[in-house]
């Protein structure tokens, strides 16, 4: 029997997408319940440490994206061998979100000329910084992050990437053929590709 599992998240990809990605491809069966952004300041208090996602597995109530997806990975044998992989995936899943986290801070920036200094920024600095050094890892690794073999922190990547595109308006892997490769992948993955069909349009 499948477990009784929901997620709680945003009406968007977000880093909510990278749990679905992975809930879908180990046919996890999941609720996803999505609420308005409009809606965030009445549930906040109710939540841990006032942030989603939020999964419940089995009655079981978890939070953190990056934790989430590493419990899930390890559920569905997309963790590392031993504990130097492991520490790889992690090392790579933190500078990807090292990098999302610059993105998200150039989105919701109030102040227009503030906001388009972070633009040029995020455009000529920090999307080429990071972008170059993930391409050369991924190289590096035979196609994926880590050890030549897919793992979680590959499914982190891509559900991340749709966000990040979103965020940007253009496919942040456009000259990065190595994570372009990576991300069509995942995304062509039996379980994936019918995710992507099927779930909600949103525009982040």
């Amino acid at each position: 029997m499948s477990p009784t599992c929901k997620l709680t998240y945003f009406d968007a990809m977000g880093i909510g997408e990278p749990i679905r990605f992975l809930l879908c491809y180990g046919k996890i069966q999941f609720e996803d319940i999505r609420f308005d952004f409009e809606k965030w300041p009445s549930m906040k208090p109710s939540t841990p440490y006032g942030k989603v996602p939020l999964l419940e597995i089995d009655g079981k109530k978890m939070h953190q994206s990056a934790a989430i997806c590493r419990y899930l990975g390890k559920k569905l044998g997309l963790a590392g061998a031993n504990d130097w992989e492991s520490a790889q995936i992690d090392m790579a899943v933190d500078t990807i979100t090292d990098l999302r986290l610059k993105v998200t801070e150039y989105y919701w920036e109030p102040e227009e000329t503030t906001k388009q200094k972070k633009k040029e920024t995020l455009l000529n600095e920090t999307l080429p910084f990071y972008m170059e050094k993930l391409d050369a890892l991924v190289k590096e690794n035979g196609g994926y992050l880590v050890a030549g073999k897919l793992s979680w922190g590959d499914f982190f990547f891509a559900g991340v990437s749709d966000y990040m595109d979103c965020v940007v308006q253009f496919d942040i892997t456009k000259d990065h053929p190595n994570l372009a490769a990576l991300k069509k992948k995942i995304r062509e993955l039996p379980a994936i590709k019918e995710w992507i069909s099927k779930r909600p349009k949103t525009t982040l």
